[in-house]
């Protein structure tokens, strides 16, 4: 609870009563589903509608005070309820959370992690670089958040700004030393990261993804480095050197700046890669110097997972020793090239690529490791960025020595139709159609022979399908397991 006037004291607005003023304020709310008795509602543009049509719904709902900017039409109030006009519902949202909930991130040192593929991976090795050394990490991320043996259901990526400030309030309540954020380019352009203090910001790499939503390549890069930007001098910016955005965003940020790569120079780069389905065993140099790390995470995309980790560490004090630990210690990502076993005399793995750049990180990565048949089940979701469809097919048709073309989440459109767009992007016709994904993935692990690598690609960790009327279950690494405990069996 807190009085209104002390959540508006440094704000330039005038004229409110005294005894409004001194209204009790329960919670801040954007969604009025969420609105209690006593608490403060702001109105704001989203993306779809605009939060001025819940007002009447938040009232109901026992909200005292209504933010809004100027030029809302708003009618039918109850004379219990106080508007309050501001020049700016965002900008209010920002500050006033900031105080009602103390500003957790001056207390929890924030790390954010942006760019199209790369982010889960590494918050889990930074909840593990962090566990290592007796700190605890909690977790926003696309899996799920979690923090002090807490784990909470992930809608978003990133949640909205008052889930947000409400997730690290509670973090800093639970004594959680560390957070690592994953930053979606939605988050960032729809501001629910905004007046976060970041410690940290990570950029992982950029490659076509989200372009129904940013309608062009350079309007995603410009979202993700919003991240940057916004850094203060003190703060730290961890780039990724091998990509051209990376190069770009040096220039952009104000920041300290530290690089990492494998093909260009940089402050963390990997010498001495052995790349193995056991795992990779790569020498990472720092400018503290060089030490051995053995992985069980597999392929040259998890070494730049690694190196922007180690930044970190480095960055926060930690001694060479401390971070191979650290980062030694992770086994497994779920969904990230999760491997399946049940004693079968082929490979399976589960992975979460869902983007062009992804799919040619995962099946390179299987490449350089064994020359073996490669087969691919894979599709695409529904009312996402439909010109990847056909360049996912270009990558596999590459990479790959069979695919499977299926359904993913095909959401409100026709999933023979994404299969159609994905299926132009192959040049030859050495690949097959299943609609049922579960069919999909049964087909696959019987066509496998002793020695090939079967990927099943683009829902990872989920554990649901969605379609136009209904979401089922649907846990693909429970189905492969199924079958390949019925193969042993046949």
């Amino acid at each position: 609870m807190m009085y209104l006037k002390d959540i508006i004291r440094n704000m330039a607005i005038a004229d409110v009563p005294t005894d409004i003023a001194m209204t009790n304020i329960s919670s801040v709310c954007v969604d009025s589903r969420k609105v209690e008795k006593g608490s403060l509602f702001v109105a704001l543009a989203g993306a779809k509608t605009h939060g001025a049509k819940f007002i009447s719904d938040a009232v109901s709902a026992g909200a005292k005070i209504i933010v809004c900017e100027k030029g809302l039409n708003i009618e039918n109030i109850s004379r219990d309820v106080y508007v309050l006009i501001v020049e700016n519902s965002y900008d209010f949202l920002s500050s006033a959370l900031k105080i009602f909930y103390s500003n957790p991130s001056a207390d929890v040192r924030l790390i954010g992690i942006t760019g199209t593929n790369g982010k889960t991976t590494i918050t889990y090795l930074l909840e593990s670089l962090f566990s290592n050394v007796r700190k605890n990490c909690g977790v926003v991320g696309t899996i799920n958040h979690r923090y002090g043996g807490r784990i909470l259901k992930a809608g978003n990526t990133t949640p909205g700004l008052v889930d947000n400030y409400d997730l690290l309030a509670r973090m800093v309540s639970a004594k959680v030393d560390y957070c690592a954020m994953e930053v979606s380019s939605h988050a960032l352009d729809q501001r629910r990261v905004q007046g976060l203090d970041f410690h940290y910001a990570i950029f992982t790499n950029l490659t076509s993804d989200h372009l129904d939503y940013h309608k062009d390549h350079e309007s995603y890069f410009l979202a993700k480095a919003k991240l940057f930007t916004s850094l203060a001098q003190e703060k730290h910016a961890i780039i990724n050197i091998d990509d051209e955005y990376g190069l770009r965003l040096q220039e952009m940020t104000c920041a300290k700046v530290l690089t990492y790569g494998i093909k260009n120079s940089a402050d963390f780069c990997a010498q001495r890669i052995e790349l193995g389905f056991a795992g990779t065993r790569f020498d990472l140099a720092t400018p503290c110097g060089v030490i051995k790390i053995q992985t069980p995470l597999i392929g040259l995309h998890n070494i730049y997972n690694i190196l922007s980790v180690a930044a970190v560490g480095i960055g926060e004090g930690m001694i060479l020793e401390e971070i191979k630990k650290g980062i030694e210690a992770l086994s497994q990502v779920p969904g990230r090239l999760e491997r399946i076993e049940a004693g079968q005399n082929f490979h399976v793995f589960v992975d979460y690529a869902h983007t062009e750049d992804a799919l040619r990180n995962v099946l390179s990565s299987i490449r350089a490791v064994k020359k073996a048949r490669v087969i691919v089940v894979f599709g695409c979701g529904g009312d996402r960025d439909k010109t990847k469809r056909p360049r996912m097919a270009n990558a596999v048709e590459e990479l790959s020595d069979f695919a499977i073309v299926t359904t993913d989440n095909p959401r409100t459109e026709d999933p023979k139709q994404i299969i159609d767009e994905i299926c132009a992007g192959f040049k030859k016709k050495d690949y097959l159609v299943i609609v049922d994904r579960e069919q999909a993935i049964i087909e696959s692990l019987h066509y496998a022979k002793g020695g090939d690598v079967v990927l099943i690609a683009g829902k990872g960790h989920e554990d649901y399908q969605i379609f136009k009327n209904k979401t089922i279950n649907f846990d693909e690494r429970q189905i492969v397991m199924k079958n390949l405990l019925n193969l042993k069996h046949t």
